[in-house]
């Protein structure tokens, strides 16, 4: 089933991505570390192309840390996208490709801390620019990094966000896809 979610997304997209002009889609970049919990929001997608920046939306509080709750990107006509938003947290400042445009991604997550943890999956991302500069978030420094995902411009993006809990151990971000066009 997981083999034809990116061939159900190919024929959905008829081949050009909805709102990206002339950008025709490629390919959607993942990564293996992604977190468990949440629903995935919509797809989004730059209106002209490329995503040439992003910004995270991290949080910490003393008991229940849900690290980022938010990614979202500056698309290269100045717009902004974003698909489901957590709800803590504050924006950080735009980190913007020096030339070119994000490429690829490496996301940093928490495993599973077991029955009584404070989980917290997402906890930072890391893009490399069509230019060779790597660009580090100012999300968090628990959880490890992925392997960096393919590498092709990044035009859209969805996430998979964890709802609120209530008295339960919140998450906020899980994991996000980028698509990728030419």
């Amino acid at each position: 089933m997981k083999l034809l979610v990116p061939a159900t997304l190919i024929l959905l997209l008829s081949v050009y991505a909805p709102g990206t002009g002339a950008c025709k889609y490629t390919s959607v970049l993942t990564v293996p570390n992604g977190g468990r919990w949440g629903k995935w929001g919509s797809w989004q997608f730059c209106r002209h192309c490329y995503a040439n920046g992003f910004a995270l939306k991290p949080s910490q509080f003393g008991r229940d840390d849900t690290a980022l709750n938010s990614i979202c990107l500056l698309c290269q006509d100045d717009s902004v996208i974003e698909s489901f938003v957590g709800e803590w947290g504050t924006w950080t400042s735009f980190q913007v490709c020096p030339r070119g445009y994000l490429v690829s991604f490496s996301l940093r997550t928490e495993k599973y801390q077991g029955g009584g943890g404070d989980d917290t999956a997402a906890n930072n991302i890391q893009f490399r620019c069509s230019g060779a500069t790597v660009l580090v978030g100012d999300g968090l420094l628990w959880g490890r990094f992925s392997p960096w995902s393919k590498s092709c411009n990044i035009c859209g993006l969805q996430t998979k966000v964890e709802p609120p809990q209530g008295l339960q151990d919140d998450t906020a971000l899980n994991n996000v896809k980028f698509l990728g066009c030419r």
